[in-house]
């Protein structure tokens, strides 16, 4: 099936019914073997075999243009459905002109609306009277019952404003629908379509498309980096805004890791590309974007079933409007006929299947323009609702990167000396703790001196002879095994231990000759993020870490949080999460997306940290905060809330203006024209209303 997969963009898109029955055309399609069509991207996904004309013409019903990639749709004024709009306005102006001077019988009159009618309303019709055969009962289906019958009971004047004004609605939701899809149209041009790289001596300009991994890609100052790669050579500033929303750029030398979209400052920058085109990370957040807008949300859900049970009780109801009053309370005919007419067009439930959608997909746009990969409009709405805020510790509230902070003689040594002789037996161990103590070393300049007999204790440390001596290295636990350990030793560790910090003791089998300290540094921003966090409102805010009880209650203080777990396995980290769940309502995990996956897949909401660099991250998580940093988080969580109330605002905007002008039936006020801007009107309301979410800052 991949084999005879296409995909095309959409032109002409704006309405989710045109959208289902598009889709139900193309099945019918006998080559075709199966058929996904993405409303929020404007994507159409065809398996098996049907050529561009066969889709058009499966289309033709609403004007739906085909294509192979995304271009540029027409100006609006020279489009078709524009010109024939005005042109309907036009004939509607000049029959009114008629109508105040020669009356409204008059066969002028009636001819210049019969126009304005027929011209503004002819692909209206067409689709209106063919799903009328169909007994298929959509909005277009009641607006051309609603204009016929204004023509037959003479209301000429009525059928063509109500003409013009719902070609006037359609203009203004498929604006609405192709700014709404801005996002996904700007994300893909991040990407340059050309690179230039290096063969031997020689440097060439070719597509993206054909640059293979292993090619090394030279990048002058202003330029974009076309592709996801490693730089091996030359170091410059990087502007990353477009992938990870970061404000500042970051600077990058030999060895770090560079993203297709991105805009190189500074210097000149050689990297070796590590992915093909369509596996970059702006490609997977494209197509990740694009699935999410896809994905219905729960109140998306909700409306839709509505909408199947609301149109026919709209029309069960323009059917008593037109019949009672006659049959039962001697009312005129052609004026319940007219009423239930007006009905049946305030009715249109097009505002009201809108009204979710477009907030959706506007809301995912921009998130993704600032750095954070919402996969679902489910869980959208579910971070929106958020109680409790847990997170992994180390890389999440921390930097994850180990640092030495207090180095503490307890003999005849200095601290050059105790950090020499810690280095070099570190030279031979992998732990991140190790790691610390070398760089250490490296800034003070104490790294002369090397090691023997190297041998390490599993979870306790390691011992190696040094200039002579054999020294150990290693936790409390490890020296307690070989001597007692005295009272002022004791108050040092735990004093350190109280912290926040990790002791390493450094010493011989007769005594201990020195303290170091590491902590693992926490990130300047995670203390105001959690003051935000309670700003908004948060039940909770619990950091879960494998530390001891000691070190994760010193930084869980530092930070402002409300509680601490510590001395946790993964696995452990699944229970809390299970347990904060009952307890306090829905719960959002924030991790690095690795070893976290289990508790970011039992949340409520997973969200993952450095989604740019990590596949696993874009994977596991409901969202991903692209940069490596929190600052995103406050910004996700109020998006969320903002949505769910446009939402809400949204669904309340259609309905009580649907049920205020059908109100206006009771004493006979309510009349086409106000019906259709009743339509409109709510149409407009909900789409300016969900545009708000277009807004960088909310």
């Amino acid at each position: 099936m991949e084999e005879n997969k296409q995909v095309y963009r959409l032109q002409g898109l704006s309405c989710t019914n045109c959208a289902a029955k598009f889709e139900e055309n193309i099945r019918n399609i006998k080559t075709v073997e199966d058929v996904q069509l993405n409303f929020g991207a404007a994507k159409l996904t065809v398996h098996g075999v049907a050529s561009v004309d066969q889709l058009e013409a499966a289309g033709a019903f609403d004007g739906i243009k085909v294509q192979p990639e995304w271009s540029n749709e027409p100006e609006r004024w020279k489009k078709g459905e524009t010109i024939t709009t005005f042109i309907s306005l036009l004939f509607t102006i000049v029959g009114y002109v008629f109508y105040f001077k020669m009356g409204e019988s008059h066969p002028i009159t009636i001819g210049a609306f019969l126009t304005a009618i027929l011209v503004g309303g002819l692909s209206l019709f067409k689709v209106g009277l063919n799903n009328l055969m169909k007994f298929e009962f959509d909005m277009k289906t009641l607006m051309t019952i609603a204009i016929i019958g204004a023509a037959i009971i003479g209301e000429w004047a009525e059928g063509a404003v109500v003409v013009f004004l719902f070609a006037l609605s359609e203009a203004l939701e498929s604006y609405s629908m192709n700014k709404a899809r801005q996002s996904i149209k700007s994300l893909m041009n991040i990407a340059p379509k050309k690179a230039t790289i290096r063969h031997g001596s020689q440097t060439m300009e070719i597509d993206v498309e054909d640059v293979q991994i292993g090619d090394i890609l030279i990048i002058k100052p202003g330029q974009k980096i076309a592709m996801d790669g490693e730089v091996v050579k030359g170091q410059s500033s990087v502007n990353q805004a477009a992938i990870t929303g970061e404000s500042i750029p970051v600077h990058k030398a030999s060895g770090d890791e560079v993203y297709a979209g991105t805009i190189n400052e500074e210097g000149s920058l050689e990297v070796r590309v590590t992915k093909r085109v369509a596996d970059t990370t702006i490609a997977k957040i494209i197509h990740l974007v694009e699935e999410a807008q896809a994905e219905r949300a729960p109140s998306q859900q909700f409306v839709d079933k509505f909408a199947k049970y609301y149109t026919p009780a709209i029309l069960f109801l323009s059917f008593l409007v037109v019949v009672i009053p006659p049959l039962f309370f001697g009312g005129e005919w052609s004026n319940w006929i007219y009423s239930g007419l007006a009905v049946l067009v305030v009715g249109c439930p097009c505002a009201l299947v809108v009204s979710t959608p477009v907030a959706i997909v506007t809301a995912i746009g921009n998130a993704a323009r600032n750095g954070v990969l919402i996969k679902g409009g489910i869980h959208l709405e579910e971070a929106g609702h958020i109680d409790v805020v847990a997170f992994d510790k180390t890389g999440t509230l921390t930097k994850g990167k180990p640092e030495v902070t207090d180095i503490i003689p307890l003999a005849d040594k200095d601290e050059a000396d105790l950090i020499r002789i810690a280095a070099a037996i570190e030279e031979y161990s992998q732990h991140p703790l190790a790691s610390a103590i070398k760089r250490k070393a490296i800034r003070l300049q104490a790294v002369d001196y090397k090691a023997e007999n190297f041998l390490s204790y599993t979870g306790k440390g390691a011992k190696a002879t040094v200039q002579g001596t054999e020294y150990f290295i290693g936790n409390p636990a490890l020296f307690s095994e070989m001597l007692p350990i005295h009272a002022e030793l004791l108050e040092r560790t735990s004093q350190l231990q109280a912290e926040g910090k990790t002791v390493v003791l450094l010493g011989t089998a007769q005594e201990v000759i020195g303290i170091i300290g590491v902590a693992d540094q926490i990130r300047s921003v995670s203390r105001s993020i959690i003051q935000k966090l309670h700003q908004l409102g948060m039940k909770r805010t619990i950091m879960l870490t494998g530390d001891n009880r000691l070190t994760g209650e010193a930084i869980g203080s530092s930070l402002g949080l409300t509680e601490v777990k510590t001395e946790l396995l993964p696995e452990d980290k699944l229970t809390v999460i299970s347990r904060l769940k009952d307890r306090y309502g829905r719960v959002a995990m924030v991790g690095d997306g690795i070893n976290d996956a289990p508790a970011l897949a039992s949340a409520n909401v997973g969200i993952a940290m450095g989604g740019a660099g990590t596949d696993v991250a874009l994977e596991t998580a409901d969202i991903a905060l692209m940069a490596d940093d929190l600052e995103k988080l406050p910004y996700m969580i109020s998006l969320s809330r903002k949505t769910l109330t446009i939402i809400k605002q949204n669904i309340i905007f259609a309905l009580a203006l649907k049920v205020l002008a059908l109100l206006l039936v009771i004493p006979g006020w309510l009349t086409l024209w106000i019906a259709i801007f009743a339509d409109m009107g709510a149409t407009l309301i909900v789409v300016l209303n969900s545009m708000r979410l277009m807004k960088k800052d909310l």
